[in-house]
């Protein structure tokens, strides 16, 4: 079985919430794929709920790709950490970082229900599992403790 880079990272040593590259691979035609941790919280010491983690998705798919150029995909890790975001070509950690703190203070202070795309029976697998309560809580909390670019030391983006 391949070896995932994810699964190599000593978790213990991180200092959530942060932004990590985690890789950039280029296809057969030069183009480039970037793949970032976003460890919204401490592993092994806290998971966000899933009913606010998946609200925080839904928010986070379009709130990013209004930020950043080139987003394909933001997918939440099964442990309830944070997020893998996918993109086309290269961005910093502190550009991501500084979307990423962009679009949660949306969430936790701007955002209403009307607003979370993707929360009827037709548009999304588990709709009853939202919770915009939750999401802008978590929010909150995040920006709280600060947003780093750098996954082993403290460096909170502005």
């Amino acid at each position: 079985m391949a070896k995932v880079e994810s699964f190599t990272l000593d978790h213990t040593k991180v200092l959530a919430p942060y932004v990590r590259l985690i890789a950039v691979e280029e296809g057969a035609k030069g183009d480039k794929i970037s793949n970032y941790d976003l460890r919204l919280v401490q592993p092994n010491e806290n998971a966000i709920p899933t009913a606010g983690l998946h609200t925080i998705e839904h928010l986070l798919a379009g709130l990013l790709r209004d930020r950043l150029e080139g987003v394909i995909d933001c997918s939440p890790f099964g442990c309830r950490t944070g997020f893998h975001l996918i993109t086309w070509g290269e961005h910093t950690t502190t550009e991501i970082a500084k979307a990423l703190k962009e679009s949660l203070e949306e969430i936790a202070y701007k955002i209403e229900w009307k607003d979370v795309q993707g929360t009827t029976i037709e548009s999304c697998g588990n709709y009853r599992d939202h919770s915009l309560f939750s999401a802008k809580e978590w929010s909150k909390k995040i920006l709280d403790e600060g947003i780093s670019d750098k996954p082993f030391e403290r460096h909170v983006v502005e």
